[in-house]
Order: structure tokens, then sequence, then C-alpha cells
């Protein structure tokens, strides 16, 4: 197989150490907001939540401060406090208050990269134009287009300057250019589809309050209600649109990754840009390694941006496609961040025992699982082993171990119908005994999406177009590895339970 790994401060970033700042502490007057999936125990001195779930144990000192926070007072001076908040922010447990009304909002120049795309060019500058006036803000950068002089004009119709490139070098290139003329603190980068509205900067600019955030995202949503069965599917379903809960971005969290389709990015995190050789999945690969430099990124849903969704469904699954070769290179570029399913190997074993038909053999794993972490969860709540079944470190175990397993379903599903299908699907046939527990894996999570999202769009319409969506990017998945001459996105990745979660003892502030 193929390494075609890189390390991930390559192409581009810009380390956050190199300049010059904490990337530990969150300034002194921020305000916290807990998520709400956040829970306190111990009479506040263990919280848990964050995405993996975390569980923190906190002096007496850091459970005041935190609950303090909670009640909407600013985090204090001390460095302790102030790196508490940061491991608060970072673990998804905790998200920025954010002050709208802040008296000097950055500079920001708009870079939208264009190839032969007039009407939606217009479109999005009209869009901006109420916003982010003066020529020298707003920056096309033509990329090879067929006819230029259309280009040109759409541009200065609008007032914004355009740089223009001889040939085309794809998105990543295009950014990079128009990063590259852009003087002010902030780039916004749009893709040309994308139709701004009426205060779309105004939820995301605060954040860069915060020195340590080097790029924030807006929810993406569809810019006119969908009519045809694909368009009401994309317009609940898109792989643009993370949802609606604002996170932490990195591997593994619940928001992973946000799509360059629209992306306030700080220039000085920036450095040279996205990754040129990248034809797919470049915004991906920008939004990981500035992460994995220290910076930063956060997914703000409060902000959106209106996007013109692919409805045509050839381009569209031809799309979704393209999507899935991305993976293959992500994942060497990025190892371990690609993968099917990420599980506990327990929960594995619980869910390999019952499809091999024995049940019973999946409880005793399951409750074996539960019995072991709950004792390593009293060394964090401060209960001494053994422990009563209604004690923190039982409830804990319960939801993690237990009702983890019975959730892991859902990703399991996940992972056969948009990855490993092609394998399954010969499983079922040949073993008879497999077809009914694959077929309900597989149409789990759609049917679950649905209840979720409750879509204008039937269930079994919206399940055949999920299937389908999963299909093609299946497809793209398996012609990226052969391409590359690697399996690494299609192998799974097992844990022990304690590691997923992520257990740590952390003394706060005294």
């Amino acid at each position: 197989m193929a390494e075609e790994t890189s390390p991930p401060q390559a192409k581009g970033t810009t380390n956050l150490a190199a300049q010059g700042l904490d990337d530990e502490l969150v300034p002194a007057g921020f305000r916290l907001r807990p998520d709400p999936g956040t829970r306190t125990l111990a009479g506040g001195t263990v919280i848990t939540g964050g995405y993996p779930i975390r569980v923190l144990r906190l002096s007496p000192a850091g459970a005041r401060h935190v609950a303090g926070w909670w009640d909407g007072a600013p985090v204090p001076g001390s460095a302790k406090a102030r790196a508490l908040a940061r491991r608060l922010l970072d673990t998804g447990i905790a998200h920025p208050v954010l002050d709208r009304g802040q008296a000097e909002r950055p500079e920001v120049t708009v870079v939208i990269p264009v190839r032969d795309r007039h009407a939606e060019l217009a479109r999005c500058l009209a869009g901006l134009a109420p916003l982010i006036p003066g020529p020298s803000r707003v920056i096309v950068v033509d990329d090879g287009s067929a006819d230029p002089d259309a280009i040109q004009s759409v541009a200065a119709a609008a007032g914004a300057s355009v740089v223009r490139r001889p040939v085309s070098g794809g998105p990543a290139a295009a950014r990079n250019t128009g990063l590259a003329a852009a003087r002010t603190p902030l780039v916004a980068f749009l893709d040309s589809d994308c139709v701004p509205g009426a205060g779309w900067l105004d939820a995301l600019l605060p954040h860069f309050a915060d020195p340590a955030v080097g790029a924030v995202a807006p929810r993406i949503v569809p810019h006119e209600a969908g009519r045809t069965w694909l368009a009401r599917y994309e317009g609940a379903s898109s792989t643009l649109d993370m949802g609606r809960r604002p996170s932490i971005v990195r591997p593994g969290s619940r928001v992973p990754y946000v799509p360059g389709a629209a992306l306030v990015v700080r220039r000085q995190a920036a450095g040279t840009g996205f990754a040129e050789d990248m034809q797919v999945g470049e915004d991906v690969d920008f939004v990981w390694r500035l992460v994995a430099s220290g910076w930063r990124v956060r997914y703000e849903p409060a902000a959106t941006m209106g996007h013109q969704h692919r409805v045509r469904l050839r381009e569209w699954f031809s799309r979704r496609k393209d999507y899935g070769t991305s993976a293959a290179v992500l994942e060497l570029r990025h190892p371990g961040a690609v993968r099917p399913l990420y599980a506990s190997a327990w929960t594995a074993a619980a869910w390999l025992a019952a499809a091999a038909g024995h049940p019973e053999a999946g409880a005793v794993v399951t409750g074996t699982s539960t019995a072991l972490l709950a004792r390593r969860l009293a060394r964090v709540t401060g209960e001494a082993w053994p422990i009563p079944a209604g004690s923190a470190a039982w409830r804990l175990a319960v939801a993690q171990a237990g009702g983890g397993t019975l959730a892991a379903a859902r990703p399991l599903g996940s992972a056969i119908g948009r990855t490993w299908w092609p394998l399954a699907l010969p499983a079922a046939i040949a073993v008879r005994r497999l077809r009914l527990p694959l077929a309900v894996l597989v149409l789990a999570p759609p049917l679950l999406d649905w209840l979720d999202r409750r879509p204008p769009l039937d269930p079994a319409r919206y399940v055949a177009a999920r299937l389908l969506d999963d299909a093609g990017y299946s497809v793209g998945v398996w012609q990226g590895c052969v391409e590359r001459r690697t399996v690494r996105p299609l192998l799974p990745v097992l844990r022990g339970r304690d590691r997923h979660l992520c257990a740590v003892i952390y003394e706060g502030p005294g």
C-alpha cells in the first residue's frame, strides 16, 4: 500500500505557537455557556459532556468558577481559571457567549473563486453589496473562465476587483490567489453559488476576539425551498449543512470538519493556504491542518449562508462520488481521521456476538464493560469501590457503556451503507441469517435521520435518497482507495472503553 503521508503542518497553515500566542488561556472577560449535553455531578465537582464524552473532576474552587460561568459570570484573570475555560471550550463541554456589540469590527476581505458561473456570481455579489462596500474589500478570482469579460463585467457592476488566473488551477489555487491579494486581518472565502444575506458575518466575527481562533464557519442552508424530491432531500440533509448545534471543529468532534464554501479565516493563521494538489477535500485538509497547528476552528450555526444546492440527479450523484474520492487522500495525510467507524472494542464484540446469533453473550460483554468502566469512573467521581447501583459512577458507566452499545447501531449501520456495502451485500446473499440484521442496520440510520429532521419529504423517498447518497459516496471511497492503493479508509478504529470516554482528572483553580 502506498504511504502518501505528509506532516500536518505541510503546505499552508501557520503554527499558533510561532505567533507568540498562548493557546491554553482564554482571554479574561470571556463568557461561557454549557453545551446542552453537559451535566454536573457530585456537587459540581464532576462535569461530563463534549463529543466524544469527557469526564472532568474539578477542585471545589474550580467547580465554583464553572457554576458562576453557567450563571453568566465572566472568566477571571487568573491563569488557572483561563486554562480551565479553554479546556471546557476545546472539549465541547462549553461554548463562547458572543459579544455582538463589540465596538470595533475587524476588517474582512471577501474572496470569491469562480469559473464560468456568471449568474451565480452576480447573485453572490448582490448579497454582499449592502454589507461590505468598496472595491478593495471584495476580490473575485477568475479561475481561467472561458469568457473572462463576462466575469469582469459582473464584478465591476458590483464594485468588486478581479484577479484573473489564465489557467484554471482548481478551488484551492483560486482561494490561495485571493488570500495572497488580501491585506485585511480576516479573509472570508465564499463559493460563487453562495447567496449571502444581511448580517451573516455578525455571529462569526465575535469569535475572533479569542486570539486562538483561526477560522469560523456558518451553517449552510438552501437558498430556496426545494420543489423536487431531491431538492427537498438536499435541503434537509445536505453534506454542507453541519447541523443546528455549535461546536468546536476537529477530527472526532461532533462537527469534524466544515466546508470551504463559506469560511472566515484569520490571515495570520492561514499561511500559504490550501493544498493546490487536491481538487476535492482541500477545504477539509485545510481545516485539519489549522487544528493540527494549534488553532481553534469553530462552527457557528447562529450565522447562516444561503447556498444554491445541486439538485439534478446526475450532477448531484457525481458530486457525492467526488466527495468520496477525497477519503483516501485525506486519510493518508491525516492518519486515523477518515474511517467509516469509530467504536469501543467492547461495543464491537457485543455486536458481533449478537449478529452471530448469541445476544446473551453480547449482553454479558456489555455488562462486563459497564462494570469495569464504573470502577474506573469511581476514581474520578471520588466514590469508594464497591459503589452502590445508583451512584454517579454507575449512572455514567451505564449511559456510556450500555447506552453507547445500543447507540452504536446507528454509526454501524452508516458504515455498512456508506462504505462496506460491497462486502456486506455478498455476505447477506451467502449467509441467510445475516440478511435481516444487515437490512435493519442499513435502514436504521436514514429512518432515524428522518425522525430527527422531519423533512418535507415522506419516509420512503427520504430513505431512498439517503441510500443513493451513501452509495455515491461509497463508490468514490472505493475508487479513491484503488487509485491511492490503500485500504485505510475502509478500516474501522477500535479502542478501549476508557480511552473512548477520555476520562481525566483535572484540578481546577484553587
